[in-house]
């Protein structure tokens, strides 16, 4: 009896050891991943909340490109780095007071623009291919007469022509309808709400100079998912690593063995 309650008990002990020797290292691996995660998933947050601003754009004139009551998330930058093509939040008191202004920016300083030629806007003499414009829709319900934009400001005009009050409507005031560089605080990224996604490129606007780059969202969501998914994985490893654990005891423990 002595002889073989011994040989029972050796292997038991043995294997129980390396049991603990791996459980070890998969709980270190698991806190690693945990630690690891919660950085990129916290962090890509925090990067968010530095680099972008969230907006509700309460009227339809972006539309489709963004409808009435979309939220959007517009890139913090300077003035001086609006490109054409470009759909910037602005504030100019001559347009609205106190709100903020969701607008494309047409042309900048040195530029000049009119309306319409064969239907479409001319810039700088080019006719500027438009495909965010609604389906059938006119580049402009009304003609617009040659603009030369002073150097440092914008002009401006909505994705939907027929009911935005932009650069258009305003060609009367001191300005000629131009807004400032400086009035511009963000350049809108992605409509968030509904998730319609990154904005699509205004490659028309190509021939007359480079486009902006977008900015990190993407690099940003990649992060908080990578971090959930480590977060979630390395806290699930006890629990999966234990129930594996008894499984293969009970697989190869002997009938009848206590």
């Amino acid at each position: 009896m002595g002889g073989e309650s011994s040989t029972r008990t050796a292997p038991r002990s043995g294997g129980a050891s390396k049991a603990q020797a791996g459980g070890r290292v998969g709980q270190r691996l698991s806190g690693l991943a945990v630690a690891l995660g919660l950085v990129l998933f916290l962090g890509g947050f925090a990067w968010g909340a530095v680099v972008y601003r969230p907006y509700t754009v309460p009227t339809s004139s972006m539309t489709p490109t963004i409808d009435a009551g979309d939220r959007v998330l517009a890139q913090r930058i300077d003035g001086s780095e609006v490109r054409r093509g470009d759909v910037v939040v602005f504030r100019d008191k001559t347009w609205v007071t106190n709100a903020a202004v969701v607008k494309r920016v047409v042309a900048v300083g040195g530029d000049t623009v009119s309306c319409c030629t064969n239907g479409k806007l001319t810039v700088n003499g080019k006719q500027i291919d438009e495909p965010y414009l609604p389906k059938g829709s006119l580049a402009e319900i009304t003609n617009i007469p040659t603009v030369k934009v002073p150097e440092g400001r914008l002009f401006l005009l909505g994705d939907e022509r027929q009911g935005s009050l932009d650069s258009s409507a305003h060609l009367t005031d001191a300005a000629g309808g131009t807004v400032s560089r400086n009035a511009v605080s963000a350049r809108v990224d992605a409509v968030v709400w509904p998730m319609n996604g990154m904005l699509k490129r205004p490659t028309g606007w190509e021939t007359l100079g480079s486009l902006s780059q977008p900015g990190p969202l993407r690099l940003m969501v990649g992060a908080v998912i990578a971090g959930a998914v480590l977060v979630l994985g390395g806290a699930a490893y006890g629990p999966i690593a234990g129930r594996a654990g008894r499984r293969s005891r009970a697989r190869t423990e002997p009938a009848g063995a206590r």
